[in-house]
């Protein structure tokens, strides 16, 4: 299997690119425990003062891979869903400008790692969702919370009951993105 990102620098930027498009570039425990390492990297590197996540192909990310979620079992849920918290809380309180540039399929736990960031830059054909009710789950990544916040109570609940994808332009309407672009990452950076 190749690296499921890639992490490269522009400026005073580091790009984490999520590499892995045939399959969605799926949030794995693997994925998300190199975010960890690499946010620890970029906050140890006084030149690095922006943080930008982006996806390749026709994907952002997919959220937590749905393999490891089937073998979750009552004893192990918390530590999956505490993992992703942590995450998603060392983004958001990094204290470096953070931008989801948006390329493509957003959606579960790729989309509460975008609702972390500060800013989030999408692409015309980038899609959201929180497709969790159509699986019998819910994201316990922070989305309940960082969702409705955003975007109000009544289009989040929305967004989670209905499982639905939005697009791009509902996205830009309800608050989720702050515009769209033709090329997300190089409006991040």
């Amino acid at each position: 299997m190749s690296n499921p990102i890639a992490v490269e620098t522009s400026k005073n930027a580091l790009i984490v690119r999520f590499t892995r498009p045939a399959i969605r570039n799926p949030l794995s425990v693997d994925v998300l425990e190199s975010l960890d390492r690499i946010i620890d990297d970029a906050l140890a590197s006084p030149g690095i003062g922006k943080l930008v996540f982006t996806g390749t192909g026709n994907a952002f990310a997919s959220g937590a891979d749905l393999r490891e979620i089937a073998e979750i079992t009552g004893s192990t849920a918390r530590e999956f869903s505490l993992r992703g918290q942590r995450l998603m809380n060392k983004i958001a309180n990094s204290g470096l400008h953070t931008v989801a540039a948006i390329n493509g399929f957003c959606f579960g736990g790729a989309l509460d790692l975008a609702l972390a960031c500060d800013e989030r830059i999408a692409s015309a054909s980038a899609t959201f969702a929180h497709p969790g009710a159509g699986l019998g789950i819910i994201t316990g990544w922070g989305g309940t919370q960082c969702l409705p916040r955003l975007i109000g109570q009544a289009n989040a609940l929305e967004m989670f009951f209905t499982a639905s994808a939005i697009d791009a332009e509902r996205a830009l309407f309800v608050g989720l993105i702050n515009r769209i672009e033709s090329d997300p990452l190089a409006a991040a950076l």
